[in-house]
């Protein structure tokens, strides 16, 4: 991965915020410089085209989803807890990587939507490790990429049963912790 600066960091976050609040279509590279406070000289010393600025901010979600992986692994609470006390949306760079990847997903872009696939099954596996069964933990992402969307698309205030809440997420991992098999 090339080094980061932190100009080549003000292009992504740029490129990000374009892609999150406007769309594909809007995050040019003319576009992505301005809003970054650069010259479009300047954003093609750092990234020489579009794709190689698609390469920097996959390579920001992959590094961040690493991290992410890491975290779970090692939680003093658990995979589970961790996972799912983590999954709604709270604006972190992480979450805003994601979205913003998940909009060139939704589009034509083959490596995002195959890098998104393969995160996925990467939280599985690790969530899999923890519990020990293939379709718990794939039921468990699945509540995972549920919060996540109810906490990017939903007002709480209209909610009938708040899950994202404290006391929402504790009923919801009592009620997960139901179907966990068992350990020997």
């Amino acid at each position: 991965m090339a080094s980061i600066t932190p100009t080549r960091d003000r292009l992504l976050d740029a490129f990000e915020e374009l892609l999150i609040e406007h769309g594909e279509r809007a995050a040019t590279l003319e576009g992505v410089a301005a809003a970054a406070g650069v010259s479009k000289g300047g954003l093609l010393y750092h990234f020489g085209s579009k794709a190689a600025l698609i390469d920097g901010l996959l390579a920001r979600l992959s590094d961040l989803v690493a991290e992410d992986i890491a975290d779970i692994r090692s939680a003093s609470a658990g995979a589970v807890d961790f996972l799912i006390r983590t999954s709604a949306s709270a604006g972190t760079p992480f979450d805003r990587t994601f979205v913003a990847v998940t909009r060139l997903a939704q589009g034509s872009h083959q490596q995002a939507k195959d890098m998104l696939a393969g995160f996925r099954r990467d939280w599985v596996a690790v969530i899999e490790e923890a519990v020990g069964d293939r379709d718990v933990a794939q039921m468990i992402a699945l509540i995972s990429d549920g919060l996540f969307y109810e906490s990017t698309v939903s007002d709480a205030k209209d909610s009938t049963v708040d899950y994202l809440s404290p006391a929402g997420l504790d009923g919801l991992l009592a009620v997960i912790a139901r179907v966990i098999p068992k350990r020997d």
